[in-house]
This record gives structure tokens, C-alpha cells and sequence, in this order.
């Protein structure tokens, strides 16, 4: 009969449990990112200031309904913010942080780029 299996302290479990969210929490605000969509409307927000959802509708070209829906979720988490103006929302990027690290981004990327272009695992 072999050794009873030792299981992790409180301690050890927390901080294993505080990883996990960590982890997770991490992925999900990068994968906001990952959409096509939702980055040209951030970094349309970016370029241009704030703008209301007709607006961004005539930059991006895509259906109304489907610029609502990107944008609900970049507010749900945080991206963008909103300011009503009689009838009209305008959206605008909610912390300046996310220029910083598109700008980092996209200095590692230049440095990155042809094996970016060529990864197959992605």
C-alpha cells in the first residue's frame, strides 16, 4: 500500500485558485481584443475621440446591429464608456492604458512580423 496522497493546504489552494483567476481573467481581456471588429472600433475611438454608433457604423462599415453588440461588450468589460447627448450615446475608450499597450503591441509585432505572418499554430 503506498503513501496516503498529501492534499494542499488552504494557503497552497488560494493562492493555486487566485492563478487560475488570474489567468483567466487575463485571457479574457485579450481575447476582447482578438475580434477584427471590436479592435477597429477601439482604435478607431483611439484615433478620432469619442464617436456615437452611427458614426462608427459609416468608418467600419458593418451592420448596425452588429457595431451594437461589439460595443455592449466592449463596455461590459471595461473598454469603452459612454456619454448620452439628448438622443445620441457617444462611446468613447474608457483608459488610455489601452493605447499604451496597442502601441507596445505593435512594437512587438514590428520586431515579430514575419514569423507572426507565418505562425500555423494560431
Amino acid at each position: 500500500m503506498g503513501e496516503p496522497q498529501r492534499q494542499p493546504d488552504d494557503a497552497q489552494q488560494t493562492t493555486n485558485d487566485l492563478s487560475q483567476q488570474r489567468l483567466e481573467i487575463t485571457m479574457k481581456f485579450f481575447r476582447g481584443l482578438t475580434d477584427m471588429t471590436r479592435l477597429r472600433i477601439i482604435e478607431l475611438l483611439l484615433e478620432e475621440g469619442e464617436k456615437n454608433v452611427s458614426e462608427i457604423v459609416a468608418v467600419v462599415d458593418q451592420p448596425q446591429s452588429r457595431i451594437s453588440s461589439h460595443l455592449a461588450c466592449l463596455k461590459w468589460c471595461g473598454y469603452v464608456t459612454t456619454r448620452r447627448d439628448g438622443k445620441y450615446i457617444y462611446y468613447r475608450v474608457a483608459d488610455e492604458r489601452v493605447a499604451s499597450l496597442l502601441i507596445l503591441a505593435r512594437g512587438i509585432i514590428a520586431d515579430h512580423a514575419s514569423e507572426i505572418l507565418t505562425c500555423t499554430r494560431m
